[in-house]
């Protein structure tokens, strides 16, 4: 039964095999659908993800599709059972308490960080976080417009922010503007007695706050989930 299960897989299903056991050891966490297409030749996610379903329905891999990168390898391509110290990941769930624009700021509440229920949130590997960064407090945001494209933000992903009230130049933050009413996020610069917020796109000017009192910092970005296509 193993031998004719091994025996029908394709090209492509070996190929994702072996690279969800190369990912997963050397980083100690699953790979996204995004990766595992730019690393075995897919350039379709929905591609990606009906080799996944058939993995899954082989017992070759589990997914979960309430959790980021929610892939479990189950068996390697040699048919050898994958231990469970392996399979697990030190996963936890960060609230998803708002929506931010990474674009021009628009007024709240449409924007504010109360938009999804408490019960919202999302799961990620401790292991994704920056060094000696924990996890308690973080929050998250989903992104909405593309100000902050060139930063690698786009529109639908979700920011993991930690709350801060003081920025350091160069940080790329959530604002509010007292002045305005409004939210966005951008990289936060202090100079010459006023604030600048610069967005990361080409084609965007940044926004000048000649009062500094009226920019409040809220929190700053300390990882990036992009928005899985096809999970």
């Amino acid at each position: 039964m193993m031998a004719k299960m091994r025996a029908g897989l394709g090209e492509r299903h070996k190929n994702i095999l072996k690279f969800l056991e190369k990912f997963q050891a050397e980083n100690g966490f699953p790979p996204s659908i995004r990766e595992i297409g730019e690393n075995t030749n897919i350039s379709s996610t929905s591609v990606v993800n009906y080799y996944l379903n058939q993995l899954e329905e082989l017992n070759y891999i589990e997914r979960e599709s309430n959790v980021s990168r929610g892939i479990r390898l189950l068996r390697t391509l040699e048919g050898n059972i994958v231990g469970a110290a392996q399979m697990v990941v030190d996963m936890f769930s960060v609230p998803i308490i708002g929506r931010i624009v990474a674009g021009e700021p628009v007024p709240v509440p449409s924007s504010d960080f109360n938009y999804y229920d408490q019960e919202t949130g999302i799961d990620i590997a401790r292991s994704l976080l920056p060094p000696r960064e924990k996890s308690e407090g973080l929050f998250a945001l989903e992104v909405q417009g593309d100000s902050m494209i060139d930063a690698m933000v786009n529109d639908g992903d979700i920011v993991v922010m930690r709350p801060i009230t003081q920025a350091e130049n160069g940080e790329m933050v959530a604002v509010w503007l007292s002045d305005r009413d409004e939210t966005t996020l951008k990289y936060f610069f202090q100079e010459d007695g006023r604030i600048r917020l610069q967005p990361a796109n080409p084609h965007m000017k940044p926004i000048i706050i000649d009062n500094p009192s009226q920019v409040h910092v809220q929190g700053k970005v300390i990882l990036v989930i992009r928005k899985m296509e096809g999970a």
